[in-house]
C-alpha cells in the first residue's frame, strides 16, 4: 500500500474523523425515520436512495471544498469532481441502503483518499454504534465510545475455518460467479449474508476471515483498502491481482493462505 506522506497524516486523520462526524449529523436524524425513499433503479430493478445519502454526501464535499479546493472527488451520489487530481476523495455516503431503509444497523458511511491514483487513508463507519475504523499505511484502529484501539487480522490458514461473507449471492453475482460463490460457500465454516460494508470492518478487526464481492465500484471500495491492508489484511481482485481504480470482482482476506485457497474457484470466474 502506498503511504500517506508523514508530514500530512496528522491532517488528513484528523478531517477525516471531521468527515465522518459531518455525516453522521447528515444521516442519524434520518435512520429508522421518514428518510425520503427514491427508487432509482427504474426499470432494472430497485435501487433506493434516502435524503440520508444526498445529505451526507453533500455535507462531506462542502467540508472538502473549503478546505482543499484543490482536489478531486468521487461520490455515489454527485459524481466526479477533478478526478485525476493528485488527491481524490472518494465517498458513499451509505453504504448498505437497503439495511438502512429496513432499520438495520449494518450499513456504513465510507470514506477514502487517493494520492497519485492509489488508495492511502481511508475509513468505514457506523455512526449508529458509535464505531469507525480508520486505516493507512502505518496501520488501522477503532475508535469507539471515547476509545482507541488498534485493528489486526486474525490468522485462518484453511478455508475449512474460515467466516466469510457477501453482500447478496443472487443479487450480486452473474452465473458464473454465483458458481464460485458456492464453491467456497460450501468449503466455509460460515456464512454471512447483507453485511454489505461492515463485514469489511469485522476483517479488519479479526472477527470475520473473508468477503467476496462483485460488480462493485470504487466507491464501494476504495475506502476500505487502506483499512483493511493496515490491519494487516488483503484486498485483491478475483485473480488475486490488485483492485483497480474502478473496482469490480473483489476477495478481502485476513490470511493469504486462505485467500489462496478461495481463488482456485474465484479465479474460474474472473473477468
Amino acid at each position: 500500500m502506498t503511504a500517506l506522506p508523514a508530514d500530512r497524516l496528522p491532517e488528513f486523520d484528523s478531517f477525516l474523523i471531521e468527515l465522518n462526524r459531518a455525516a453522521a449529523s447528515a444521516i442519524l436524524p434520518l435512520f429508522r425515520a421518514d428518510h425520503g425513499l427514491i427508487d432509482k433503479g427504474g426499470a432494472k430493478g430497485f435501487d433506493p436512495v434516502t435524503e440520508a445519502d444526498k445529505g451526507a454526501e453533500r455535507a462531506i464535499r462542502k467540508l472538502i471544498s473549503a478546505r482543499y479546493p484543490d482536489h478531486g472527488v468521487i461520490g455515489e451520489e454527485y459524481g466526479e469532481d477533478r478526478p485525476d487530481a493528485e488527491w481524490v476523495w472518494v465517498l458513499d455516503p451509505v453504504d448498505g441502503t437497503r439495511a438502512f431503509i429496513a432499520g438495520l444497523p449494518l450499513w456504513c458511511t465510507l470514506i477514502g483518499l487517493r494520492f497519485q491514483g492509489k488508495p492511502i487513508l481511508g475509513s468505514i463507519g457506523q455512526s449508529f454504534l458509535g464505531e469507525l475504523y480508520i486505516g493507512h499505511a502505518g496501520g488501522s484502529r477503532l475508535m469507539t465510545r471515547g476509545e482507541s484501539r488498534p485493528l489486526r487480522v486474525r490468522p485462518c490458514p484453511r478455508l475449512t475455518d474460515a467466516v466469510i461473507a457477501t453482500t447478496d449471492p443472487e443479487g450480486c453475482f452473474t452465473g458464473a460467479e454465483l458458481g464460485a460463490w458456492t464453491q467456497v460457500r460450501a468449503a466455509a465454516r460460515l456464512a454471512r449474508l447483507g453485511c454489505d460494508a461492515y463485514a469489511y470492518a469485522m476483517v479488519a478487526a479479526g472477527t470475520m476471515d473473508m468477503v467476496i464481492e462483485a460488480g462493485l465500484k470504487s466507491w464501494d471500495i476504495d475506502a476500505a483498502i487502506p483499512v483493511i491492508e493496515g490491519a494487516g489484511g488483503l484486498v485483491t481482485d478475483w485473480r488475486g491481482q490488485p483492485v483497480g481504480a474502478f473496482g469490480g470482482q473483489i476477495a478481502i482476506a485476513g490470511d493469504r493462505a486462505c485467500l489462496d485457497e478461495a481463488l482456485v474457484a474465484l479465479r474460474r470466474s474472473a473477468s
